[in-house]
């Protein structure tokens, strides 16, 4: 692919569709981006981000500690 545009080796992949899909991309630390084709054109972009938080074991909320014991 040397020298060729993506956009120039596959007619789905036109500048305004890689353009969405890079905007999909940013930013996006965990998660994925899917891409829908249909007939052979892209339909659709979805992004599912996911967003990580540490558990802190000083606050009983969060932790097992603060769970009842049933009998």
């Amino acid at each position: 692919m040397e020298g060729r545009s993506l956009s120039n080796t596959h007619p789905a992949l036109d500048q305004e569709s890689i353009g969405r899909i890079l905007r999909a991309l940013q930013g996006l630390e965990y998660g994925s981006v899917q891409i829908v084709v249909h007939d052979s054109k892209i339909t659709q972009i979805e992004r599912t981000e996911k967003h990580r938080f540490p558990l802190e074991k000083s606050n009983p909320e969060y932790g097992h500690e603060n769970k009842t014991k049933r009998k």
